[in-house]
């Protein structure tokens, strides 16, 4: 179907269909001026963005530069924390006074007992005898303080008890105790009261088999057979702590925290 407006033929129009025909080659390079626009405006936004890349570099560059100047320069030396050892080394041997085992026992019930309660604890100054003054040998400092120990041996006769309880750090060092006082002790039985090599089954058997005169051990084993029982504590007489003693790192049986703190013996 043709519509009637298709039907009229007008000469005018034919010659403006010719002028813009005409006028079109004209127009074409208006047309490639535009990309032409584009292109210079993609150039300026490439060259503002190298700009900021090269100011961005120029505000990272000081940056290394006090890194560098970071890892040149001298580290300090940390200071390193005094052992017990180094302590030790620096100050002189002193004999053990009454007041030092009254601290030990104040430091260690502080956080178990109350204020009056540790007031109680506090032993008088009649219940120490004199210290050692580092000349004596074991044997010579017991037959100052044990002058009457022939008589009072032989009126001991209970058992699982002992009359005299020498308290040491290690096993080796209670093994050095018992030869060193041969001369004292005389007939008197002594035992070793220590964990190592020995079971504390065989120890409380060798302490209800006959009477003991002297015990020589470690705190811990000697606290074990108390609170099993093993070890009666009614008998005893003396009480003689290796205080002065010390080992291979210079410490003493008061600086050793697994003998001092794990058992309330010393305390």
């Amino acid at each position: 179907v043709i519509t009637p407006y298709a039907c009229f033929y007008d000469p005018s129009e034919a010659e403006e269909d010719d002028e813009t025909q005409e006028k079109q080659p004209t127009e074409k390079p208006n047309a490639q001026t535009k990309p032409e626009k584009r292109k210079r405006v993609t150039e300026k936004q490439v060259q503002a963005k190298k700009k900021k890349t090269s100011e961005q570099k120029e505000c990272v560059t000081p940056q290394k530069e006090t890194d560098e100047e970071k890892s040149t320069k001298p580290k300090k030396k940390r200071k390193k924390k005094k052992t017990i050892t180094d302590v030790l080394s620096s100050s002189e041997p002193k004999p053990g006074c009454p007041a030092d085992l009254q601290n030990l026992v104040t430091q260690y019930f502080s956080d178990k007992r109350s204020v009056i309660e540790q007031e109680e604890l506090k032993l008088l100054d009649s219940c120490f005898l004199s210290s050692n003054d580092l000349t004596h040998t074991l044997s010579s400092y017991l037959k100052q303080v044990c002058p009457k120990w022939a008589k009072i041996q032989k009126q001991h006769t209970e058992k699982s008890s002992v009359v005299l309880l020498i308290v040491c750090s290690s096993a080796l060092r209670a093994i050095e105790l018992i030869k060193q006082m041969t001369t004292f002790k005389g007939a008197a039985k002594a035992i070793k009261l220590f964990a190592k090599h020995i079971k504390i089954e065989e120890q409380v058997k060798l302490l209800q088999k006959g009477v003991t005169h002297i015990g020589v051990g470690t705190p811990a084993r000697i606290n074990a057979l108390i609170e099993k029982e093993g070890l009666s504590l009614r008998a005893l007489r003396y009480l003689v702590l290796d205080w002065n003693w010390r080992d291979q790192k210079l410490r003493r049986m008061a600086d050793i925290p697994e003998v001092s703190h794990c058992c309330p013996l010393l305390a």
